[in-house]
């Protein structure tokens, strides 16, 4: 029976000048809108006093009769409820202590995107039609949607480079647990090779970055000259260092969406390390290498695509001494910096330092699966709003 999942599907389009004009505005009212909110929020809790969502969308409500605000009316009102729905959780995930305060939106470093739902849209023999628009969009069909299947919701977007996206959240059905594939594999990340299997197989890392570091460098220099303000010459440079950046981290994405696809296909249960990433990057020496290797998009890449083809992950503790632990007879080395990538054990047995973290990951996951001690809990769920720690005394509750 097949397993329905939320996906979304992403496809560029290419407005015409009438639809941009309508989506730019769009843009603009959703982040009038937002910091609007987000400023009446943050005024109520300086006076101690409880606004939720309701409230926001009252205000909203008198905001559109104001002179000063009527422009509001102009574009689709759906867009702008969906930005409070946004603060909404936004607001949730700070009282459930995931994230920080929420943050003003900046008309030039904010995402610009706005979300449609149902009821301002109308998806028909394969054309989208957004509310407040006579023509359906101009939709480059990479892949075909599941058949069958309507979108729920549509969320169009524009990134720094100009280029525009529309997203379709749909469930698909045509997600089916995969057969086959029963082995396991502990996954090591470096910078070296981005990843090292338990089986011994290294992937050279594509260090995306790097190819472009020259042309990147030379971009941002000539930005630099620009004189300060809105000028075209300013905008012009500005633009071609997004487009740099976003032909590096197309190409960042699409490695890590094969490597992470034939993984779970090819393997039942995936040991991964649990990586402070974020304290890691503060080492002003490797932070731009780690960043391009981008091992945190890697892992969040894994964990949902194993959720949706029945795949275990197992992540062993960070502190667990993966590179110092010899696999052969179990004994401890001495801390070693990371310029040793070969050492030899006291039982003469010689290690390669990233296919020995990767046997010593998948035989501590192993155990973690036959014993359930000695694993990091996983990361907390942003959809369930409890932490795995709570999530875990639930199900011990009778």
């Amino acid at each position: 029976m097949p397993t329905y999942v939320k996906r979304a599907f992403r496809y560029r389009f290419y407005p015409t000048d009438a639809q941009a004009a309508e989506l730019s505005r769009t843009f603009g009212c959703v982040r009038k809108v937002y910091n609007m909110a987000l400023a009446a929020r943050t005024d109520a809790w300086e006076r101690k006093e409880r606004v939720n969502y309701n409230k926001t969308s009252a205000m909203l409500t008198a905001w559109k009769k104001t002179e000063e605000l009527a422009y509001l009316n102009e574009v689709s009102c759906v867009p702008l409820q969906q930005a409070l729905r946004h603060l909404q959780v936004a607001f949730s995930n700070f009282f459930a202590r995931r994230s920080k305060y929420p943050r003003f939106k900046s008309r030039k470093r904010s995402r610009k995107s706005a979300e449609y739902t149902t009821s301002a849209f109308r998806f028909r023999d394969g054309k989208l039609t957004l509310a407040k628009m006579k023509d359906p969009l101009d939709i480059v069909w990479s892949r075909s949607l599941p058949e069958g299947v309507a979108p729920s919701t549509v969320t169009v977007s524009q990134d720094a480079a100009g280029r525009w996206f529309v997203s379709l959240l749909v469930e698909d059905p045509a997600v089916e647990l995969l057969v086959g594939g029963d082995e396991a594999v502990g996954i090591d990340v470096g910078l070296t090779h981005l990843l090292t299997l338990s089986t011994g197989e290294k992937i050279a890392n594509p260090r995306h970055e790097q190819h472009d570091c020259v042309r990147l460098a030379i971009a941002q220099r000539r930005l630099a000259k620009k004189a300060k303000g809105d000028g075209a010459n300013r905008v012009k440079a500005r633009r071609t260092v997004a487009r740099i950046h976003a032909r590096i981290t197309d190409r960042r994405r699409d490695h890590l969406h094969k490597l992470t696809t034939r993984l779970v296909r090819e393997n039942q249960t995936l040991v991964i390390e649990d990586l402070a990433v974020r304290n890691m990057v503060k080492n002003r020496s490797l932070a731009r290498a780690i960043g391009d290797a981008a091992w945190s998009q890697f892992r969040t890449m894994l964990e949902y695509k194993a959720d949706w083809y029945g795949r275990e992950i197992v992540v062993v503790d960070r502190f667990f001494p993966s590179s110092r632990l010899c696999h052969h007879c179990g004994e401890v080395g001495a801390s070693m910096p990371l310029s040793v990538r070969t050492w030899t054990c006291g039982c003469g047995t010689v290690h390669d330092r990233d296919v020995n973290a990767a046997k010593n990951l998948l035989a501590a996951g192993l155990a973690v699966t036959a014993c359930g001690a000695g694993v990091r809990p996983q990361r907390e769920s942003s959809r369930t709003g409890l932490s795995a720690k709570k999530q875990e005394a639930l199900r011990r509750e009778p």
